[in-house]
């Protein structure tokens, strides 16, 4: 008698135990995700001849009333990531405005940086350097030119001067000669025509 009493307070105990763990329908399909509550309430549910199931008509209005939510949030849900795309992708588009603004500002600003405005024409600023020192050896050499050719010229001058007053002097002396000469000459004419004369 015994053992079969404590066989009754093991089933009894038992089916308590695994009583307990199995929640009351009601508040099963109202917790966990959707595919957890349908399978909840199609275990819960009672069986009716083979592919058929009996179900209280609260709980499919608790399981619809959830999926009713669930759907609700869930276009919120969507309604919000939409404008937020949409929202970004007008921030994109203004910042590839923005880029290539930027981009042709940075080119504008390395052809300036790179190039040179001379009269009116651009120039690379390595071409416009070359051609700045060639016009200034150019100079260089044209001023040494002229340079050179002045001081040849007042070397000249100064030879051509020394050969002039040589010239003169030579010239002053032969007409001193040339006076002193015909002076005698005409001595001696007068001496001739007094001899012839007397």
């Amino acid at each position: 008698m015994l053992k079969k009493l404590l066989f009754f307070a093991f089933i009894v105990s038992t089916t308590t135990l695994f009583g307990q763990n199995k929640r009351m329908l009601p508040y099963a399909i109202q917790e966990g995700t959707l595919n957890e509550q349908f399978s909840n309430l199609s275990n819960m549910s009672k069986s009716q001849a083979g592919d058929f199931k009996l179900i209280r008509r609260t709980n499919l209005e608790i399981v619809r009333k959830n999926v009713l939510d669930s759907i609700s949030r869930y276009q919120k849900e969507i309604a919000t990531l939409k404008a937020n795309s949409s929202s970004s992708t007008g921030t994109i588009s203004s910042l590839r405005d923005s880029v290539t603004t930027l981009d042709a500002a940075l080119q504008a600003e390395q052809h300036k940086t790179n190039s040179i405005s001379f009269l009116g024409i651009d120039f690379a600023k390595g071409s416009y350097h070359t051609m700045v020192w060639s016009i200034i050896i150019v100079f260089v050499l044209a001023f040494l030119i002229t340079l050179a050719s002045f001081r040849k010229a007042k070397v000249d001058t100064n030879e051509h001067k020394k050969t002039s007053e040589q010239l003169q002097d030579e010239l002053q002396t032969l007409r001193k000669k040339s006076l002193e000469k015909e002076q005698q000459l005409k001595r001696q004419l007068l001496d001739e025509q007094m001899k012839r004369n007397s």
